[in-house]
C-alpha cells in the first residue's frame, strides 16, 4: 500500500473536525452549564432537540441541514443576500460536523457538571463568590476532565462523519471530500489499496487522540495518589500532645456579653429588630411537613436541637440563602437578608454568612491555602492573603498546611481547614451544620474543645445544628428545640434540660422516663404508668398530662423512708462503655422481661456495689428532680426570655 498522492481527504478533515470540536466545546459546555441549572417548564424537549442529530439517521440531519442553509431556507436567503454560499463548500462539511458531534460534547459536559458536589457550589457562594467566579473556579475546574473527554469524542466523531457530510456538502475532491466519504468511493471504486490507507489514517488518528486522553487521566491520578501517600507519613494529626500545648496556652479572655444576650423566640406579635444579632421568622413548605420557625440569637451560641429530618439544616440553608422561604423575613445585625412582603432576597455572597458544612465542602483542586483565601476581598495583595492564611491556619493549629489538597488531610484536619476557610471570609453570622458528625468519637471530643475556645472569642452570631444532646450542651449556652419544621423550646439550655415544657421536648432533650399524670386531692401527683403517688416541687401545670425524670437522676438509697422512695426489683440490664442502665419494676416483682417502669443509667463502680445487695432495692425519685410537662405546646405560645 503506497500513501496517495493526493492528500486532501486528511487535510479537509482535519480542518472540518477541528473547526467542530472549537465550535462544539464552547456551545456544548454553555448548554450544558445552562441546563444544568435549568428549572423552567419543556426542559425535556429542550434536552430532546439537542440529543436529536445524535439519535436520527445523518441523511436526515443533513436533508435538515439542507434545508435550512439552501438558497430557499431560510438561512441560505440571508447568505445569499451577503454574497455567502454555503452548500457544496467545506463550509457546509464543517457545519455538517458540528451539528452531528455536538450531542456528544453537550452530554459529556452535563454529565460532567452533574458529578460536581452541589455542596461545594454552595460553599463557594456563601464565601462571597459571584456566579461568574463560581463557574471559573470551581465548576469548570472540576468538570475538566469530562470536557477534554467530551472534546475528544467530539473530534473523532466529527471526523468520521459522512452522511449529513454528503447531503449538504456533496464528495468534491479537493473541495469538501473528507477521508470517510475518500473511503467510500476508493471502495465504491475498487481502489481497494487506498481505501485501506484511508482507514488506517483514520483510525490511528482517532486511537492516538483516545489513548492520549487515557495517559493524561492516569497521570493525573497517578500524581494525587503519589502525593497523597509522600504525605501520609508526615501528617500532622491533632494528637493528644497538640491538644494539651493548645489548652496549656494562656487562654483570651471571653468575650463579656451582657445579661440581656439572650436568645428571644419571636411569637405571633411584632418583636422589636435592633441593630444587633440575628432574627428568623420564616414557612417554607417541604416534602413532609411546613417548616414555621421563629427566633432571635444574639453573641451566645445558639444550638438548634432536634431529631434527624426535622428542618434543623434548612434554616440554616434559609438564612444563608441557599435556599429560599415561602414567606417570611431575616435580618442580621440591622440589614435585611429576606423580606417576602418587601421583594427582598439578597444572595448568598452578599449575606456574609459563614457556613461549615456536613462534609466540609473543601474544594478539592485547590490547596489548603487556595481554600482559605477563596472568601478574601478581590485586591486583597499576595502578601496579605498569605499573612491572613497563616493567622487562620494558626488558629486552628495547622501551621505548615498550606501546599497540601484536601485528599491529603484527615477528616479531623479537613475539618479545622473548613473552619478555618469559614472564618477568613469574616462572617457576621457562623452556621455549622453538624460539623462533627463524620468523626470519630475521639477525634470529636478534641476538635469539640477547640471549637468552644474558638466561638468564645467570635464576635458574631454563632448557630449550631446537631442531634447530639451532649454535643449541644458542652457547646451552646442557649438551644432552640426543633420537632417537624417547628419551634417548640427556646430557653437557656440548663432550664431546657431540667424542665421541659412538654413531652416531646423531654424526649428529644433525652429523657427515657414518662408516665401519664394527674393531680390527687392531696396536691401530690399519681404517675398513672408508675404505679405511684410523688411529691413535687415544680408548680403544677393547669395541662399537666406527663411527669418524668431523666434515667442518670434516680438514685437509690439504703433508707426507705426518704420522701418518693419505693421498693424496685432488677428486670434486665443493658450495658455500655462505662455506664450500666438497669430497668426496674417498682413496687413489685416484675412478670417479664418487658415488664418494668423505669431506666435507671449508674456507673459501673455504683453497679458493682449494687448488684450484689438483695432484693428489693429501693429507689428514690427526688422531688426536685422531677419535671411536669403537658402535652405539646404551640410553636407561638413560646414567651421571650428575660
Amino acid at each position: 500500500m503506497q500513501m496517495p498522492l493526493d492528500l486532501s481527504p486528511l487535510w479537509i478533515s482535519l480542518k472540518t473536525a477541528s473547526i467542530a470540536t472549537l465550535t462544539t466545546f464552547f456551545l456544548g459546555i454553555a448548554a450544558a452549564y445552562w441546563m444544568w441549572g435549568y428549572r423552567g417548564k419543556g426542559k425535556s424537549l429542550i434536552e430532546g432537540i439537542f440529543v436529536a442529530p445524535l439519535i436520527l439517521p445523518p441523511t436526515v440531519v443533513g436533508f435538515l441541514l439542507l434545508l435550512l442553509f439552501g438558497k430557499n431556507g431560510p438561512f441560505g436567503q440571508i447568505l445569499t443576500q451577503l454574497n455567502i454560499n454555503i452548500v457544496f463548500t467545506w463550509y457546509a462539511a464543517a457545519i455538517a460536523a458540528t451539528v452531528v458531534a455536538f450531542p456528544l460534547m453537550y452530554r459529556t459536559a452535563l454529565g460532567a457538571f452533574e458529578q460536581i458536589d452541589a455542596t461545594l457550589l454552595r460553599a463557594a457562594k456563601t464565601l462571597g463568590a459571584a456566579d461568574g467566579t463560581v463557574f471559573w473556579r470551581i465548576s469548570l475546574p472540576l468538570a475538566l476532565p469530562g470536557l477534554v473527554a467530551g472534546s475528544i469524542l467530539t473530534f473523532c466523531r466529527a471526523l468520521g462523519e459522512f452522511g449529513a457530510t454528503l447531503m449538504l456538502a456533496g464528495n468534491i475532491p479537493g473541495e469538501t471530500q473528507t477521508l470517510p466519504m475518500a473511503i467510500y468511493f476508493a471502495v465504491e471504486s475498487g481502489a481497494m489499496n487506498q481505501a485501506w490507507v484511508w482507514v488506517l489514517v483514520i483510525l490511528g488518528i482517532t486511537l492516538s487522540a483516545i489513548t492520549a486522553v487515557n495517559l493524561w487521566a492516569e497521570k493525573k491520578a497517578g500524581k494525587q495518589g503519589s502525593r497523597g501517600a509522600g504525605e501520609q507519613n508526615c501528617r500532622g494529626g491533632f494528637n493528644q500532645q497538640s491538644l494539651t500545648q493548645t489548652f496549656n496556652k494562656t487562654k483570651p479572655a471571653p468575650i463579656q456579653r451582657a445579661e440581656e444576650d439572650r436568645q428571644l423566640p419571636i411569637t405571633n406579635y411584632q418583636l422589636p429588630i435592633t441593630n444587633s444579632g440575628l432574627f428568623v421568622d420564616i414557612e417554607k413548605e417541604l416534602n413532609d411537613f411546613k417548616l414555621n420557625v421563629a427566633f432571635s440569637s444574639s453573641l451566645r451560641p445558639l444550638g438548634i436541637l432536634g431529631a434527624s429530618g426535622s428542618g434543623k439544616s434548612t434554616i440554616l440553608r434559609c438564612i444563608a440563602g441557599i435556599e429560599t422561604p415561602d414567606k417570611g423575613r431575616i435580618v442580621l445585625n440591622g440589614r435585611v437578608l429576606f423580606d417576602s412582603e418587601a421583594g427582598i432576597n439578597l444572595p448568598p455572597r452578599s449575606r456574609r454568612v459563614g457556613f461549615l458544612f456536613q462534609n466540609y465542602a473543601l474544594f478539592p483542586h485547590l490547596t489548603v491555602a487556595q481554600n482559605i483565601a477563596f472568601g478574601l476581598p478581590k485586591g486583597t495583595s499576595k502578601h496579605k492573603i498569605k499573612q491572613l492564611v497563616e493567622a487562620q491556619l494558626a488558629k486552628v493549629r495547622l501551621q505548615g498546611y498550606s501546599d497540601r489538597y484536601p485528599h491529603q488531610l484527615s477528616g479531623g484536619e479537613q475539618q479545622r481547614v473548613a473552619l478555618a476557610r469559614t472564618l477568613a471570609s469574616d462572617p457576621e453570622v457562623l452556621l455549622l451544620d453538624e460539623p462533627f458528625s463524620a468523626l470519630d468519637t475521639y477525634l470529636r471530643s478534641q476538635l469539640e474543645m477547640q471549637l468552644i475556645s474558638i466561638l468564645d472569642n467570635y464576635p458574631g452570631v454563632t448557630l449550631f445544628v446537631t442531634h447530639n444532646l451532649e454535643e449541644a450542651y458542652r457547646v451552646c449556652e442557649n438551644l432552640l428545640v426543633v420537632d417537624n419544621g417547628v419551634a417548640i423550646a427556646s430557653d437557656a439550655k440548663q432550664n431546657i434540660f431540667e424542665h421541659p415544657r412538654n413531652f416531646r421536648v423531654a424526649q428529644l432533650t433525652g429523657c427515657k422516663n414518662f408516665s401519664r399524670a394527674k393531680v390527687t386531692p392531696s396536691g401530690r401527683v399519681e404517675a398513672i404508668d408508675w404505679d405511684c403517688k410523688l411529691q413535687v416541687v415544680e408548680p403544677i401545670p393547669e395541662a399537666l398530662s406527663y411527669i418524668g425524670i431523666r434515667a442518670h437522676q434516680l438514685t437509690f438509697t439504703n433508707d426507705p423512708n426518704r420522701e418518693n422512695t419505693f421498693p424496685c426489683w432488677l428486670v434486665q440490664t443493658s450495658e455500655t462503655q462505662h455506664r450500666m442502665t438497669l430497668y426496674l419494676k417498682l413496687n413489685s416483682f416484675p412478670k417479664s422481661p418487658e415488664d418494668y417502669h423505669l431506666q435507671v443509667e449508674v456507673f459501673k463502680e455504683k453497679w458493682a456495689t449494687l448488684k450484689e445487695s438483695p432484693f428489693p432495692w429501693h429507689v428514690q425519685l427526688h422531688p426536685l428532680r422531677l419535671f411536669l410537662m403537658s402535652e405539646s405546646t404551640a410553636a407561638n405560645a413560646l414567651v421571650p426570655i428575660d
